[in-house]
């Protein structure tokens, strides 16, 4: 089954050189999880600063600067990957090192036919 590992933090939890010992270490992870067949795509993401939340209402199109929520911690990447079970992703969320400083969900996905394949 395929999960989403959605990592969270406070966007200041880490300072610049322990955020690219982090990048490192996710790319081992990265490099384990496809080993084993597991890895499918990871990424982190840029600061909020440079979001863009889209919404449509009534058919209008409206387009606002920043996330959607305010909070204290703000998605900063994902892996998503192949895990036989809860468990297993519960292992692998386990691993990712940005769980020591923030929180990893963990999302089952739902495939859907008639997709694009990669």
């Amino acid at each position: 089954m395929k999960y989403l590992l959605l990592i969270y933090m406070e966007e200041n939890a880490i300072n610049q050189t322990d955020r690219e010992h982090c990048y490192v270490e996710s790319a081992q992870l990265a490099r384990e999880l496809h080993a084993n067949g597991q890895f499918l795509s990871t990424a982190p993401l840029h600061p909020v600063a440079m979001a863009t939340s889209v919404r449509v209402r009534d058919g209008k199109k409206l387009v606002t600067n920043g996330p959607f929520a305010e909070t204290r911690e703000q998605l900063g990447g994902f892996f998503l990957i192949d895990a036989k079970d809860l468990d297993g992703a519960i292992s692998i969320a386990a691993r990712i090192p940005g769980a020591r400083a923030g929180t990893v969900e963990i999302r089952p996905v739902i495939e859907v036919a008639g997709l694009p394949e990669n």
